[in-house]
This record gives structure tokens, sequence and C-alpha cells, in this order.
């Protein structure tokens, strides 16, 4: 709801319920025919009009400009000199349109109650109404605080999800250009079409990634491609299958380059220029959820190789925990016999 709508519906309720409460003198001025007696409703008019008096002299002043302030004492202060000050006008007001009846000991006529009774009761009605501006009034403090609070949580999120994507380009950029340097010492052809498939990619990285969410089919297509380019430079030992059961046309927004790192992490220790190896990617949608299991054969780097710093997978779960908090799962590991490594990310729709 907009600040504008907002604003018109805290005036119309104050309007109706205001208007409600300058009713009920009319509940004291029915004649037994059922007409208005217009001039006592008049007379007891005074009681709503000074506790709206003394509301709205809270709600619109002494609040936010006292008490929000932290001046508790001068708001008790000039409350209390309000609530007097309007207590002795409606006893004047009293006194000269309804004076007390006289009491005529002979008849035994009704005693009024002592005079500080109606001071009381008066009082007593304006400490109430000060209450209930100051609860009204801290209701709404509350609520746009909580809301300021919750914008400043969205955007430090949307901040540091903007830092992460920033961070990885690059990362995804340099290990795809190290794949390329790689290539140009023995196909300078393959080379040439890696580097027109990075371009592809690249696309998608500079533009579409700068989106929190994309549609699935995107994402899919840009995953194709990142296979194709990797399919150019690995060894012909090297099986590599992909499953996608996505629908061609799927729109279900899914957060960009959430996977990536998982593939190249598969790619990055799942080849052996001398053994034979495979990868295994299967990605899958259904109403509930989106699916991606990587399965590759396991040659962890050597102690002495520092390629890579693992910060791709370290901001995938960062990712993850911003974007789907409590609605994703993570797992990974090795096979019993070393010879196979699993990753599964499953996001819950």
């Amino acid at each position: 709801m907009t600040h504008a709508k907002h604003r018109l519906l805290e005036i119309l309720i104050h309007i109706f319920c205001w208007g409600m409460f300058f009713f009920f003198p009319l509940l004291f001025a029915q004649r037994e025919n059922g007409t208005v007696d217009w001039p006592d409703f008049y007379r007891h008019l005074p009681v709503p009009l000074s506790l709206c008096i003394i509301f709205y002299l809270n709600y619109s002043l002494f609040i936010p400009y006292i008490l929000f302030r932290e001046h508790t004492k001068r708001f008790l202060l000039v409350n209390l000199l309000t609530t007097c000050l309007l207590s002795f006008a409606l006893r004047w007001w009293y006194d000269i349109h309804m004076p007390p009846p006289e009491f005529h000991a002979a008849t035994h006529d009704f005693r009024m109650p002592p005079r500080y009774t109606f001071y009381l009761r008066d009082m007593t009605s304006f400490v109430f109404c000060v209450g209930l501006s100051v609860a009204i009034r801290m209701s709404i403090r509350w609520s746009k605080t909580e809301a300021e609070r919750r914008e400043a949580v969205k955007s430090r999120t949307e901040a540091e999800l903007r830092n992460l994507r920033n961070q990885m380009n690059p990362h995804f950029l340099l290990n795809t250009l190290n794949n390329i340097y790689a290539l140009i010492a023995f196909d300078r052809e393959k080379a040439q079409q890696a580097v027109q498939e990075l371009s592809k990619l690249l696309r998608y990285v500079l533009y579409d990634n700068q989106q929190m969410f994309v549609p699935l089919c995107k994402e899919i297509d840009f995953i194709r491609n990142y296979i194709e380019l990797m399919r150019i430079r690995v060894p012909e030992q090297v099986t590599i299958d992909s499953v996608f059961d996505v629908r061609p046309d799927s729109a279900t927004p899914i957060a960009p380059l959430i996977f990536i790192s998982l593939i190249e992490n598969a790619f990055k220790h799942g080849i052996s220029p001398l053994e034979p190896s495979f990868i295994r990617i299967a990605i899958s949608e259904n109403p509930d959820c989106i699916s991606c299991v990587i399965s590759n054969s396991n040659h962890p780097k050597a102690a002495t190789d520092k390629s890579g710093s693992g910060i791709g997978l370290e901001q995938v779960r960062r990712r993850l925990e911003l974007i789907y908090p409590g609605r994703y799962r993570w797992t990974c590991h090795v096979t019993d016999d070393r010879k196979i490594y699993k990753s599964s990310i499953v996001i819950y729709l």
C-alpha cells in the first residue's frame, strides 16, 4: 500500500471513530416522541469535543514533539495542565448551562454528589484518552520502525548479493580463460572456437546476471553453452553426460549462475589426463522444486596445485542462504571407494 493510500485510510478511520463518538450525545437528547432535543444535544456536546481536543493535542503535538524526543517529564506536565484546564472548562460550562437542582431538606430531594467527583470523572476520561493516543502513536511508530528495519535488511541483502555477483563474474571469467589458455598450446582452432563460445557466455554473465532472478530456460541455455565450451578442451577419454528435464520455455524464476560453480568444480576435479573420467549433470524441474545433481570421477588436485581458491563454492553457499533461506538443500560427498564425487542442490519453490 502506498503512503498516500495509507494516509487516506488513517483519516477515514479517524473520521468514522469520532463520528460515532459525537453521535452518542444524541442518545441523551431523545424526546419521548422520538424527536431530538437539539438544545440538550448541544449542552452535552462539550464532553466528546474536549476528549477530541486532548486526543489530537497529544496525537499531533505532544507525542511526536515532546514524548518521542525523550522529554517524558515535560510530556506529563503539559498533559496535567491540559487535563486540569479542560476539566475546569467543562465544569464551568455545565454550571452555566446545566446547573444542579437545589436541595430541599423538607422534601428530601436527591442530593448531588460532591463536586470533586465530577473533576475526577472528567480527568479519568482525559487520562484514558491520552493513553489511547499514546498507544496508537506508539503502534504507528513501531510499524514504521519495523518497516524501515526490513527495508534496511533488504537493502543490505541486495548489496551483498550484488557484491557476490560482481565477485563471481571475474571468477568465472578467470576459470574460463585458463581453460582457453590451455587450449592455445595444442589446438589453436579449438581455442578460436572456445573464444566464440565464451562471447555467448559473457553476454549472459554481464547482462542477465545483474538481475535477481532469470527464467530457468535461460539459465539452462547458459549451462548448455558452458558444457559445450568445456567439451572442446577435455580429452577423448572423458565422458560428459547432461540431462535437462526442464520445459524449453520454462519461466520459473531462478537465481542466475547458482549452479555454475558446482559444474566448474566437476570439470576441475573430475577429469584426469591419464585415466578414464566422467561427468554427469542432471537438472530437473517439477512444481515443488528445482534440482541439480552432479556426479563425477574423483581426481582431487595435488597439494602443490594452487589453481583456484574455492571462492566459487563459498559464494554459492552464501547466495543460497540469502536468496533461498530455509528453502534449499545442498549435499555433497565422496563415495566410500573415493572414486566418485556427488553434489546436489535442491531449491524448493
